[in-house]
């Protein structure tokens, strides 16, 4: 009887998990059959090569930071700007999601596939804020720009460094939703 062979999707989530603490230069087949405990000849049958797996990796990194994601906040009842914050805090508070998205972010800027796959992940998101922010703001001028600073927001807090005068990072995030996120013009959404 043949050995047992280690299951496809245990490869893409090791893959997963390299690529947000490594990189994409991490992601090599020799390192995930090391890390899963079993040789890299398994690998070749699921995936014809390397292309292929980080192919499957950059499928299921889309699926559940933007597929899983929309299916979880529509359970959210008819909020819009409460399923817009609750997207942004499964996707950028994620302990797992945000190291994979920022890596997907790097590795984008060097690869062309990856850059469109990217937009089009982003473009999802960004209509998400633009149907949150259009319930509180008429002008497609600023709900355009509004939703833009709130993604900004999102992913730029992960990239400073800088102290908040006493505040913690939390505190003046949750002060720059609610600000973002006001229906009522004066920053105090209740959350």
């Amino acid at each position: 009887m043949g050995a047992l062979r280690t299951p496809r999707e245990k490869w893409v989530e090791e893959g997963l998990r390299v690529l947000g603490a490594g990189g994409v230069d991490a992601v090599r087949v020799e390192a995930l059959a090391k890390a899963l405990g079993v040789t890299k000849g398994g690998f070749y049958g699921y995936f014809a090569d390397r292309a292929a797996l980080l192919e499957a990796i950059l499928d299921a990194w889309e699926r559940e930071s933007v597929d899983d994601v929309l299916d979880r906040i529509e359970q959210e009842g008819d909020d819009v700007l409460r399923k817009a914050r609750l997207a942004g805090q499964l996707t950028f508070s994620s302990d797992r999601l945000l190291p994979i998205d920022l890596a997907v972010r790097d590795w984008a800027r060097r690869d062309p596939a990856v850059a469109e796959r990217l937009r089009r992940v982003d473009n999802r998101r960004m209509q998400l804020l633009r149907d949150a922010i259009g319930t509180i703001r008429t002008d497609p001028d600023e709900v355009e720009a509004w939703s833009l600073l709130a993604f900004c927001m999102a992913i730029g807090s992960h990239l400073l460094a800088a102290d908040h005068a006493g505040r913690t990072r939390q505190q003046v995030m949750a002060r720059a939703g609610d600000l973002i996120l006001d229906p009522t013009g004066d920053g105090r959404t209740g959350r």
